[in-house]
């Protein structure tokens, strides 16, 4: 099988990773320096793209770089334990219950103003009622 590479706008467009952020993940030693041309344009390898595929798909879950760079070191090390690896899960998956938490908090308390509107006169409103006293809502917000 013959080695495929790809113009860095191509390992772009396949990947779902764009051009700037490319030369960026590269830039912090996410991704392998490319080869290059003649010309020095960079040249990409399925490989490659397949490293671009796995990091953008951790970014979206909310991975953050350092965590991403052990991933990957992992990855490219698959006879060693996962412990690791579940690790960084749950310590992801933590964040996010605790996001969600006070996601929910936030909902609870505009709900709990939009019932208790008045709907009447602004000097009896209870979402600017509620909006002007900060130690109001902080007190909710900040227990979840």
């Amino acid at each position: 099988m013959s080695k495929v590479d790809f113009a860095i706008g191509e390992a772009a467009r396949q990947s779902g990773v764009k051009v700037p952020t490319i030369r960026y993940y590269e830039q912090i030693g996410l991704l392998p320096a490319a080869s290059r041309t003649e010309g020095n344009r960079r040249l990409y390898d399925r490989r490659d793209l397949d490293r671009l595929a796995f990091i953008r798909h951790a970014r979206e879950l909310g991975f953050e770089v350092d965590a991403i760079r052990t991933l990957l070191s992992l990855q490219d090390d698959p006879e060693q334990s996962c412990a690791a690896a579940d690790a960084i899960a749950k310590a992801r998956l933590i964040e996010v219950e605790k996001r969600i938490a006070s996601l929910n908090a936030l909902r609870d308390e505009l709900l709990r103003m939009v019932e208790e509107c008045a709907c009447g006169r602004v000097g009896d409103c209870r979402v600017i009622e509620t909006l002007a006293d900060a130690t109001h809502a902080h007190g909710r917000l900040a227990e979840a």
